[in-house]
């Protein structure tokens, strides 16, 4: 019988890159928005592991099962690591995708190509009821571009290029960025230590 597993997000783009590659470790995966009372996690830490850290174990105390928490995002060295853990509030609260990305660029409108330097990060945290959550990191390096292109992700993934290619992350099928980035990367260290138990 498959463990349950509850993916401690309500982001659905977290949620399809996550479900597909948990359900082949043999997980009964649960995303967060399908179940009742859903905690409300305030995400305060100043890392990104301290923030899933805090999903992972909030939500293993509310469903008495085990829990996966994620926080992500896009570390920019000429901004100091900026968004970083502010990635989804960049701007402020309510500010759309789109709106991110114009305001990243603008921010990075007179630094040259070669220091446009970027990596996405990823903290993944598994949690079981009443126990201390186990961290799994992936990071996703590469350049942020000058204008926005490609139709396929979410978030910042129009002006991400990934180190090795000449195209945005939302311009590459989402099914082989699935399997580069900086979540996929994070899984396979959480699935190796699955299939190690």
């Amino acid at each position: 019988m498959a463990t349950r597993l509850v993916i401690a997000t309500k982001n659905a783009g977290k949620v399809a890159e996550l479900r597909d590659l948990l359900g082949a470790l043999g997980f009964d995966v649960l995303p967060l928005h399908d179940l009742p009372d859903a905690p409300e996690i305030v995400e305060d830490a100043g890392t990104f592991s301290g923030n899933a850290a805090k999903k992972a174990i909030a939500v293993a105390a509310a469903y008495g099962c085990a829990a996966l928490g994620d926080d992500s995002g896009l570390e920019v060295d000429a901004l100091g690591g900026a968004p970083g853990v502010l990635s989804a509030r960049y701007g402020g609260e309510g500010l759309s995708d789109v709106a991110r990305n114009d305001l990243l660029l603008e921010a990075l409108r007179d630094v040259p190509a070669p220091a446009r330097t970027a990596r996405f990060r990823c903290a993944l945290a598994f949690a079981a009821p009443g126990a201390s959550a186990r961290m799994f990191e992936g990071v996703f390096p590469g350049r942020i571009a000058f204008t926005p292109r490609g139709r396929h992700g979410f978030g910042y993934d129009p002006v991400f290029v990934p180190d090795g290619y000449d195209v945005s992350l939302a311009e590459i099928p989402p099914e082989e960025k699935r399997r580069m980035s900086h979540r996929a990367r994070a899984l396979a260290a959480f699935a190796h230590w699955v299939e190690s138990r």
